[in-house]
């Protein structure tokens, strides 16, 4: 009985799916526009925008300094690395009311170039597009070596307030304030929330309470700017033997 009642169930499903209709194929119709000069412009779109791009190009074509040798970017020590990292070191002082005792530029966030001439808002925006706030941290000596090692990894980044040799990739001879570093010793850094959080394979500064105000480091290189500016200086950095590669 039970074999019957299986053999029933069976007919009923085939006779189920026999009955179902065919699929049928369906048809995509589509057209190509092709995009050129002779496509209708909407007049009306087009005043509606053009007073915000209009003010868009007015703010970032702003001219805030002026640079007389233009600043590059390189491999151990850069012109451009020591001008973002001393702006970040100034300018955090200044914000966050502390003696810091170093600051740090991830070589890769450095997107773009100071060419000789009028330095404008816009350019700070295409050296800096990121986001990226400044963050202090307290860390130890030996945290602080295990982050230069990887600096020095990289080929070296940009730095203020330390000077150091690259050798079989690792950071050695490394000076702060003319002292030599101690792994026993407390420092406090500047980074992006970017490195601080991890980024850039920088894992042993995961974790460490860091303090933020939400001050971009854009914010920083735009006022050490205007600032520099103020004074009457040029914005042109030298390099400094800041980090090198040891012979």
């Amino acid at each position: 009985m039970y074999q019957i009642r299986k053999i029933g169930i069976a007919l009923v499903l085939l006779l189920a799916i026999s009955c179902k209709p065919a699929p049928q194929q369906s048809v995509v119709q589509f057209q190509g526009y092709q995009v050129n000069k002779q496509v209708f412009v909407d007049s009306s779109l087009v005043r509606l925008i053009a007073p915000y791009g209009n003010q868009l190009k007015s703010t970032m074509g702003k001219v805030i300094g002026i640079s007389e040798r233009g600043l590059y970017k390189k491999q151990p020590e850069s012109e451009i690395g020591n001008f973002m990292a001393d702006a970040m070191k100034e300018m955090v002082e200044i914000k966050f009311g502390k003696k810091v005792d170093a600051a740090f530029v991830n070589y890769g966030g450095v997107r773009s170039y100071i060419a000789k001439g009028n330095v404008t808002v816009g350019q700070i925006f295409e050296l800096m597009p990121f986001d990226n706030l400044v963050v202090l941290q307290e860390i130890n000596g030996s945290v602080l070596q295990q982050f230069l090692d990887k600096t020095a990894i990289d080929g070296g980044w940009p730095s203020s307030g330390i000077t150091m040799e690259i050798k079989d990739k690792k950071a050695v001879h490394i000076m702060i304030a003319g002292k030599p570093l101690d792994l026993h010793a407390k420092y406090l850094i500047a980074n992006s929330d970017y490195v601080a959080n991890g980024g850039s394979d920088c894992s042993m500064l995961k974790g460490i309470a860091q303090e933020n105000r939400g001050y971009l480091l854009r914010d920083a290189l735009l006022e050490y700017t205007v600032a520099s500016t103020a004074k009457g200086k040029t914005i042109d950095s030298n390099i400094e033997n800041r980090v090198v590669n040891a012979n």
